[in-house]
């Protein structure tokens, strides 16, 4: 059995989750319009290799301080219905399944929170997420996180602490999916690695590694 490991946000689907849920809360009023722009210069730092990723989720997560989890459960399936569905790229859909007809084992692995990437993964059919932990406090949320967060060498710690979990099963190879420079730690790591839409850099760095390049579309 092999593990399949995908990166959700240009990979999976064709925009930034984290971004599509903010718009969806800006546009039900459950989030001041200005979020939007702030969020948008964070997501430059994050193209430029200089994201904080606490001071992102910080900023992001603000709209869900104090909200209980049931409500905000309730508001993400009505966005994942309407905002992810609809742009998950179709190829990346016939490799999950390609990878499940195998017998492997399927993963989302990303930087947003996982109140967003659990249920994306439960849509999409595969075994989990390993996300952000979003703080959860007498089933209200924090507005804060914690742990390891899934972000660059991030993801690698733990990719490794989940497998370590996995006493049951043994994984004979990963495969690894991004679109993103940020992900460089947890592409070399994998034994496969395969990159999605890349940009120049990402491109050149596949090409001198040898890693299978795909371009998916809508």
């Amino acid at each position: 059995m092999d593990l399949a490991v995908f990166d959700l946000d240009e990979t999976l689907i064709c925009e930034d989750s984290t971004s599509l849920w903010l718009r969806w809360l800006v546009s039900q009023g459950f989030a001041p319009e200005a979020l939007i722009a702030q969020e948008q210069a964070l997501m430059r730092q994050y193209h430029a290799g200089n994201l904080s990723i606490e001071e992102y989720m910080q900023t992001t997560l603000a709209p869900l301080a104090g909200m209980a989890t049931l409500t905000v459960a309730g508001w993400v399936r009505r966005f994942i219905h309407r905002d992810i569905m609809p742009r998950v790229f179709p190829a990346a859909l016939e490799r999950i399944r390609w990878h499940q007809q195998r017998g492997d084992s399927v993963i989302i692995i990303t930087a947003s929170g996982d109140h967003l990437a659990v249920p994306i993964a439960e849509r999409l059919g595969v075994e989990g997420a390993l996300a952000i932990g979003v703080e959860v406090t007498d089933e209200r949320y924090s507005g804060h996180i914690y742990g390891t967060a899934t972000y660059r060498e991030g993801k690698v710690t733990r990719l490794g602490d989940w497998k370590a979990l996995q006493q049951d099963r043994r994984f004979e190879k990963t495969w690894a999916y991004s679109d993103s420079m940020n992900d460089l730690p947890l592409l070399a790591h994998a034994d496969h690695a395969w990159v999605i839409n890349p940009d120049a850099l990402l491109h050149q760095e596949a090409q001198q590694r040898g890693w299978q390049v795909c371009h998916w579309v809508r």
